[in-house]
């Protein structure tokens, strides 16, 4: 039996508090989107410290995210359920890491607006993993790709226009 998150799920246990976003999750309209928007302040209380710091941070976020993810999926009782948005969270964390020379809010509006439409289209590879990879490697990896898909573009555009 599938169980739906809700407050008291949320706060059940620190890895559902985390692995839904905060509660960001729980939204009932698109929890992706407003998980990938949790990116911004995390990203913005972590700039003032130096990029090595930054990359840790983004790779605890990824280590932790593939346990949190997978728990709190084991424990709703689906694959990949959308109120998960650590994954959309951490992916877009690191996503404005990367492309912090560049950034003011417009840009943080391209990257936000880029990584969205890879997140939801899911064009291949980025929905083979989806399919075939599970578990909270499965959870992340796909954001992940999408993430990167996502930079190409955007880089490739600054480019162009620079």
């Amino acid at each position: 039996m599938i169980i739906l998150p809700n407050l008291k799920f949320l706060i059940k246990h620190p890895s559902y508090f985390l692995a839904l976003g905060f509660g960001a999750g729980l939204s009932k309209r698109a929890p992706g989107t407003l998980g990938t928007l949790v990116g911004i302040p995390i990203y913005l209380w972590v700039s003032s410290y130096s990029f090595s710091i930054q990359m840790m941070v983004a790779l605890l976020f990824t280590i932790l995210g593939v346990f949190i993810c997978n728990q709190t999926a084991l424990a709703l009782k689906v694959k990949d359920p959308s109120a998960i948005v650590w994954d959309e969270i951490s992916a877009f964390f690191l996503m404005l890491i990367i492309a912090q020379p560049l950034l003011n809010t417009l840009k943080i509006f391209e990257l936000f607006v880029l990584f969205r439409i890879f997140d939801v289209w899911k064009p291949f590879p980025i929905n083979y993993l989806d399919k075939h990879v599970g578990g909270g490697l499965g959870i992340m990896l796909d954001d992940y790709v999408a993430a990167f898909f996502a930079l190409i573009i955007y880089f490739s555009i600054q480019w162009l226009i620079l």
